[in-house]
């Protein structure tokens, strides 16, 4: 049987994407003992070295095997750029602001009386047993309902114990709690049903609702003892506000951050990740779409490509005949985390040593980026990242023209997220990763959401605010695009994006 098996038989959960086929990479292993004992690494398994394996590859052919999940602590982006506001109005107590997002989870507990976070916890969303993405997460769900919110709740009430204790605080202070996160992961955690998300019209059971008239808002407010939290009994749970479809929470509490009710002029947020989620404003209107970017810029889906954990390269140059580089913790290189894939692609293309259709030079199959440590880009790689790369550029171009509004006549662009904040801006836009958009006027704002949930949660009138700003945002398809596909056939080259 395979390890996958042995872990079912002794109750380990295991992270995968590909129902065990050995293409997501997510179930690596540590075999600890009975390694001779195990069958011959597949080629699936080829990028990894002793003691890892992957847990739907290697089989026990006899004897006892003893193995753990590959468990990494990523670098979790917790801050942002956005100074903090008095509450509205002071009250006294505690209360939480969370960040909810697919990978990693941010979790404040702020006092409400002063508004200023007095505790902070960061840590891996552990429903990757579920899947790393969205849509598997819903297929999981669908399989096992209620173990994703068990797993959310579970994890939220340790550290909310955590805090309690580091604190000297009782559970009966925490009062409220406000989440932000995707269309998704809110509704897991307040326990919906999340399976209307993963199909056409991709709409959640509460903007349905809100469609019909059977709800005021898109928000959700669900008192904690339902839920589950180790908080006051009566303390109100909070989910901020959805756009439409898989523009979710995460990216309304961003709209908060920055306070985009009152920005003026042609202002542009997109929030990077797996989904990338763009919002634009221009001559007083408001337009939005999601972008499904998938996992290559965040490990998947590249051979070498792992998430900003320790052993990552984050950056990279060419020196004329070889490459600098340099390693999230100081580490040996393992791999190359997703700004490290943005500034090798822009090397790449800046000394002609690959093409903007990302055809390597002498058309090489690969490329040597590590060579004592094999670490390497491929043609597959590239093909990935590319296609990655082009629904960022539908998303960002696909709006900017929806709004008649061209990258020059952005004033402002916001950058959100943990993978945005480290990025080489000049970089990303060389290759077309980010709309050209003068970088005098780009700013890195870090983890919006959490800041946005922190002003949510310290003032009632700016959740009101919200619900009512969300209400004003047109949202756009962009697969009914009539020429979606040539955008994104365009928008695979490697090279900056059309105005």
């Amino acid at each position: 049987m395979t390890l996958f098996d042995l872990a079912d038989r002794r109750g380990v959960r295991v992270p995968t994407s590909c129902d065990r086929k050995g293409t997501c990479h997510e179930c690596v292993v540590e075999v600890q003992e009975g390694s001779g004992d195990l069958t011959p690494r597949t080629p699936a398994e080829s990028f990894l070295r002793d003691p890892y394996r992957l847990a739907c590859q290697a089989r026990a052919a006899a004897g006892e095997v003893r193995f753990a999940p590959l468990s990494r602590k990523p670098r979790i982006l917790t801050g942002s750029t956005i100074a903090e506001t008095g509450p509205d109005p002071p009250r006294p107590g505690y209360g939480a602001a969370m960040d909810l997002g697919t990978t990693t989870v941010v979790l404040e507990v702020v006092a409400l009386e002063s508004g200023r976070a007095v505790y902070q916890a960061s840590f891996e969303n552990p429903q990757r047993f579920g899947g790393s993405d969205i849509m598997n997460r819903i297929s999981y769900d669908g399989k096992c309902p209620g173990e994703l919110h068990k797993a959310a709740i579970g994890a939220v009430n340790r550290e909310l114990k955590q805090a309690c204790a580091a604190l000297s605080i009782d559970r009966h202070e925490i009062g409220e709690m406000v989440v932000a996160g995707n269309s998704t992961m809110r509704d897991l955690f307040f326990g919906l049903d999340v399976q209307p998300i993963g199909q056409r019209p991709y709409k959640s059971v509460v903007e349905e609702e809100y469609r019909a008239g059977k709800r005021a808002t898109t928000a959700l407010l669900e008192p904690a003892h339902r839920l589950g939290l180790w908080m006051h009994p009566k303390a109100e749970v909070y989910g901020a506000p959805l756009i439409a479809s898989h523009v979710g929470a995460d990216t309304t509490a961003c709209l908060a951050a920055i306070g985009m009710e009152s920005l003026a002029g042609t202002v542009m947020l997109v929030d990077v990740g797996t989904n990338t989620e763009v919002v634009l404003k221009h001559e007083g209107r408001l337009y939005a779409a999601s972008c499904p970017a998938g996992p290559a810029f965040e490990g998947g889906h590249v051979k070498y490509g792992m998430p900003g954990v320790e052993g990552a390269i984050e950056s990279l140059r060419w020196n004329g005949a070889g490459w600098d580089f340099t390693v999230i913790g100081g580490a040996a290189p393992e791999g190359i985390c997703g700004s490290g894939l943005i500034d090798l692609l822009a090397e790449l293309r800046r000394h002609n040593l690959m093409t903007p259709m990302g055809v390597f030079g002498g058309r090489a199959r690969e490329v040597t980026i590590v060579p004592d440590r094999g670490i390497t880009l491929s043609r597959e790689d590239a093909s990935n990242l590319a296609q990655a790369k082009a629904a960022n550029v539908c998303g960002q171009q696909i709006v900017m023209r929806h709004a008649g509004v061209a990258a020059s006549g952005i004033g402002r662009l916001y950058l959100a997220g943990a993978f945005a904040n480290y990025i080489g801006v000049r970089n990303a836009i060389e290759i077309g990763f980010l709309a050209p958009v003068p970088e005098e006027r780009i700013v890195k704002v870090g983890n919006a959401a959490v800041a946005g949930a922190r002003r949510l949660l310290c003032s009632r009138p700016n959740r009101a605010a919200l619900e009512q700003l969300v209400k004003k945002v047109e949202h756009i398809e962009l697969e009914t695009t009539p020429d979606f596909f040539d955008v994104f056939v365009e928008g695979c080259q490697f090279k900056p994006m059309t105005e």
